[in-house]
């Protein structure tokens, strides 16, 4: 098989984003365009990514790590001098090496295969990606001949008023024979109003010489749109969450309103489970079948089993095993893991804690730095006091506890199996197996004190 390469454009600054976050870093669906981008990239099957940065080059290095090779653009000098810079990797391989930029994140590895594919089809020296747009304004021209071949590709900016009206547009996408392809560009010059070294001038030069220049029109203009600013940021965003609910509900989720429901890219849904609206799923948040996750949710990074039940609730960082259920209105904070059959209910916050499985924590309670056993009951109103003002403490409660309302349990603090605490205590101090736990003041009622106050 031909070895395939790649050179993934992410030198430019962005400064129409307008922002302090390098241009590819800027988030789609959950995750940066440029990690988008090398991720279809690598089910191409490229035996090596050369990365182009530029600007805030660490912040990319420290995001795409050991995924792709690096080249410093150090000047800003178009896209022809870009792509240079990884002469180093590539220069006297054989093979086809693909040219993309770092902020189309749209692009999906099955258009990426068809280009290769077709490059190699019909033996070309060069294969630009192509799509026909209904506004072609700011995008480079792909000028054919009579025959319909390629004859050139001229950027708007260089565009006279007969070439503006050409609606085939240049995608910023190429494939090239990696040889020739750096033997050309130490011809591109920079004639132009820009002053810059332009990578579809190689178009030109190779057509010069005779060689086989192509163009491969893919079925969706959106696919190849790349982001320059934050409206284009928000059109991107709202065509891949498309893309991506489309594909959980032809994997048999219900989502009830797609147009209001946000789905990040790494984010694995179970069928016949149902998304309700106004749901936000981030990260590498997993749900499994037969769930239920009611409106205005927000799972990040959750792992959520089979037959949950999640009412209006936001969990971080956290686990629910099979058949519990949380909400309306509840908290999980990160590293909080619910076992199976467990009951939350309303207005609870749960962090940094377990609770075995059939145990009910029903209301009005914050249950923080916590381990709990199997079949416990926590009353309304209670509260798992952990800090003192500069450290936490945990508190264990055993199986089989029943745990009146408005108790405060003062960690560090064991409670062992089979206990009852007496509703309204404070209990600071452990108790044994078997025993209930009274800590209140008693009562006393001072009789007539009603006709001792002035009326």
């Amino acid at each position: 098989m031909t070895q395939r390469y790649a050179v993934v454009l992410a030198a430019g600054q962005g400064s129409r984003m307008k922002s302090k976050l390098y241009k590819v870093l800027h988030p789609v669906a959950g995750k940066p365009m440029v990690g988008h981008v090398i991720e279809q990239v690598e089910a191409t099957g490229a035996s090596k990514i050369v990365t182009i940065v530029g600007f805030g080059a660490e912040k990319v290095k420290d995001y795409l790590g050991d995924r792709t090779n690096y080249a410093v653009q150090e000047e800003q000098l178009g896209t022809g001098h870009a792509v240079i810079q990884a002469e180093t990797h590539l220069k006297n391989k054989d093979g086809i090496t693909l040219v993309i930029c770092g902020d189309t994140p749209l692009l999906s590895a099955e258009t990426l295969n068809n280009l290769f594919d077709y490059h190699q089809k019909k033996g070309a020296k060069a294969t630009i990606l192509t799509a026909h747009a209904q506004d072609p304004t700011g995008y480079g021209r792909v000028i054919r001949n009579e025959e319909n071949y390629v004859e050139k590709i001229v950027e708007q900016k260089d565009a006279n008023d007969t070439e503006k009206l050409v609606q085939e547009v240049n995608t910023g996408t190429y494939c090239f024979d990696n040889k020739l392809l750096f033997e050309t560009l130490s011809q591109v010059g920079n004639e132009n109003s820009q002053g810059e070294y332009y990578l579809p001038d190689v178009i030109e030069i190779l057509k010069n010489q005779n060689e086989i220049v192509d163009a491969y029109i893919m079925t969706s203009e959106n696919e190849g749109m790349g982001v320059n600013d934050r409206v284009a940021l928000a059109e991107a965003s709202r065509l891949m969450r498309r893309r991506i609910n489309t594909m959980h509900m032809q994997n048999g989720v219900t989502l009830i309103d797609p147009m209001t429901t946000y789905i990040d890219s790494d984010v694995t849904i179970g069928s016949d489970t149902i998304i309700e609206p106004n749901v936000t799923l981030k990260g590498k948040t997993i749900i499994g079948e037969d769930c239920f996750v009611g409106a205005h949710s927000e799972i990040v990074n959750g792992t959520i089993g089979d037959g949950v039940r999640v009412t209006n609730s936001s969990i971080k960082d956290s686990v629910m095993e099979k058949d519990s259920n949380i909400g309306p209105y509840s908290h999980l904070r990160p590293n909080s893991h619910i076992g199976e059959s467990v009951h939350i209910g309303n207005f609870v916050e749960i962090k940094n804690a377990t609770i075995g499985k059939t145990s009910k924590v029903g209301h009005l309670t914050y249950v923080g730095d916590a381990d709990l056993g199997e079949n416990i009951n926590i009353g309304c109103g209670t509260i798992f006091v952990n800090y003192d003002g500069k450290n936490k403490f945990r508190t264990t409660v055993g199986n089989n506890v029943f745990i009146g309302c408005n108790a405060n349990l003062i960690a560090p603090l064991t409670i062992e199996e089979n206990v009852y605490i007496a509703a309204g205590s404070t209990i600071t101090k452990d108790v044994p197996t078997q025993a209930m736990a009274i800590a209140r003041a008693r009562q006393e009622n001072k009789l007539e004190y009603y006709n001792k106050l002035p009326h």
